[in-house]
């Protein structure tokens, strides 16, 4: 792997900055918590929708908010799937984010709302379930992401950065206010996004006008409870015991 990374104090704040190497530089368990508090505040609005709701145009243009809730369920599976050197995402191997997750959609045709809203839990629960299983093991692997191979908690975050984004892309269309919390923004800074060229701050993206397309590559009483899952767990280095 070829690292891009600047050398210390070459770079001034607020300035792009290429990294190719190395973990996520967030604090990975405080994010794997945001995270499941931005899918179980999703999931406690997604309860409330009717037929009109779910059927409704969202900021992505080709998309109702039950494609992007279909599509986020997809996404979330894969992220638990992915073990070494997956290759799902990698542009190399003909993966293309104007396309390929609209072919994905095609296996969930058909699925009732409420079957995707409850995929869409099982899956948040398997996912944050892998995610904290591998932060206690010490797992360090990489999985080929659009922008190259990155260390596998890296596709974490861009599955929250995701995650946040379509949120948005539904509830925004409906023109209503939608309140954030402010948990993410008192992450610790961050040198790598989920495009690679990310400022240093952790400041998410500028807000889109609604009904601008994106690319489509919480309540107290609404969690997301522990699930069985099909996680990849990279056998430890001979003579190590995993955590």
């Amino acid at each position: 792997m070829t690292d891009h990374t600047p050398s210390p104090g070459t770079s001034q704040p607020g300035t792009l900055v290429l990294r190719t190497a190395g973990t996520c530089h967030l604090d990975m368990p405080h994010l794997v918590e945001v995270f499941g508090e931005q899918r179980q505040r999703f999931v406690a609005v997604l309860r409330g929708f009717g037929p009109d709701d779910w059927a409704a145009p969202t900021r992505c243009a080709d998309w109702s908010a039950h494609d992007v809730v279909r599509h986020l369920c997809d996404a979330t599976a894969f992220a638990t799937a992915a073990g070494a050197d997956d290759r799902t995402l990698d542009m190399t191997a003909g993966f293309d984010p104007r396309i390929t997750p609209r072919e994905y959609l095609a296996a969930s045709v058909g699925e009732s709302p409420a079957a995707t809203l409850g995929r869409l839990v099982t899956t948040t629960s398997e996912l944050l379930a892998c995610a904290r299983g591998r932060l206690a093991g010490g797992s360090r692997f990489d999985v080929y992401l659009p922008y190259g191979p990155m260390d596998w908690t890296v596709l974490i975050l861009h599955l929250f950065w995701d995650s946040w984004i379509h949120e948005r892309d539904v509830l925004l269309a409906r023109g209503t206010e939608h309140p954030a919390s402010d948990r993410p923004a008192r992450a610790p800074p961050c040198r790598t996004s989920p495009s690679s060229s990310t400022p240093r701050s952790s400041r998410f993206p500028p807000e889109r006008p609604a009904n601008q397309s994106t690319n489509p590559h919480a309540t107290e009483d609404t969690q997301l409870e522990p699930a069985a899952h099909a996680c990849h767990l990279p056998a430890a280095p001979e003579g190590e015991q995993r955590a």
